[in-house]
């Protein structure tokens, strides 16, 4: 019976997802996500504003692309933006921000600064996750890295928005074609998966690609893609979650519930730290399961000895061969 129990433990403990956890709380991965969760706080209140101050007269021009962008920020990022249910942003105050005035300008230094900083403590949580030693990348260079993801994400929330406009009007042609209505169950069913699975693909690269970034190793593809998947979907899963998460901070607390909101996307971006480093993790475990070359370890390049170079021989002289006689 004992022994039985000793291999049954032994095979819990070999299962990946257990040696995944495992690694993940060893290297204080719940510690790292939650300090990311609070730059990450900071940094979307700052983003919201600076990008709606630039774009949101564009943005507020073409109504259909407009509620395609609330509805895609609201989606990830649930009770930010105030719809009608409570959030902690009013939506016309959003649109009447501008950049140019003195408060738009400490606007974007903020958000510069924050998220910036937030990249700089991702990579450090990252490569944490894979054993990786500290980035020796020149400062400016990392800084432009991490500019560019910042763009890089802020050009993912419009794709997404676009994407969600093109994908409805291509389904309502499709059901036009084919006779079905619109507003049936089955239109609505359909529409539904769609959206998810287009959600899916989107988060599954964006996670794929902030992990290669952020690693600046090279991760084979069928390597990084189980990891980057997992992460989509239960960002998928959060997501769907989302007013679930939000409104329950403060709930059953009647002192926190002026505090509801922010403390539930204090928890909202707590776990979406969490899913971006088990993410990581899983990848970092995976590597090292298919004998990959190991960036656990470090990667170190490989230095040849110089060849030896043999000595060049030296005539003896004449007169020195006399003497010896």
């Amino acid at each position: 019976m004992l022994q039985s129990l000793k291999r049954l433990i032994a095979w819990a403990m070999a299962l990946r997802p257990v040696r995944v956890f495992q690694r993940y709380s060893q290297r204080n991965g719940p510690i790292l996500a939650s300090g990311l969760s609070l730059t990450a706080l900071y940094s979307v209140f700052a983003a919201l504003y600076v990008g709606f101050a630039v774009f949101g007269l564009v943005i507020e021009s073409d109504p259909v692309f407009k509620d395609a962008v609330i509805s895609t920020i609201s989606g990830y990022i649930p009770g930010l933006i105030d719809t009608g249910e409570g959030g902690a942003i009013d939506l016309d105050d959003l649109f009447a921000s501008r950049v140019l005035n003195w408060s738009g300008v400490v606007a974007l230094a903020v958000v510069l600064f924050s998220a910036l900083s937030w990249f700089d403590s991702a990579r450090s949580s990252v490569r944490t996750m894979f054993g990786l030693p500290q980035d020796r990348t020149f400062f400016l260079l990392t800084k432009a890295k991490d500019l560019g993801l910042v763009i890089l994400f802020a050009a993912v929330m419009l794709l997404s928005a676009a994407i969600s406009i093109g994908s409805t009007s291509a389904l309502g042609a499709l059901f036009g074609l084919v006779g079905i209505d619109d507003e049936s169950d089955a239109a609505v069913l359909l529409a539904r998966v769609v959206g998810l699975l287009l959600a899916l693909v989107i988060d599954t690269a964006v996670l794929g690609a902030l992990f290669r970034v952020l690693t600046s190793v090279r991760i084979p593809l069928p390597r990084l893609l189980p990891g980057a998947l997992i992460g989509g979907v239960a960002l998928g899963v959060l997501k769907a979650l989302g007013a679930t998460v939000i409104g329950g901070a403060g709930r059953n607390n009647p002192l926190l519930a002026s505090f509801a909101v922010v403390l539930g996307l204090l928890v909202w971006f707590g776990l979406i730290c969490q899913v971006v480093l088990i993410s990581a993790t899983w990848v970092a475990v995976d590597l090292a399961d298919h004998g990959e070359p190991d960036p656990v370890a470090g990667r170190r390049p490989k230095v040849r000895p110089p060849r030896r170079r043999p000595r060049p021989r030296t005539r003896r002289s004449a007169a020195l061969d006399k003497l010896q006689e």
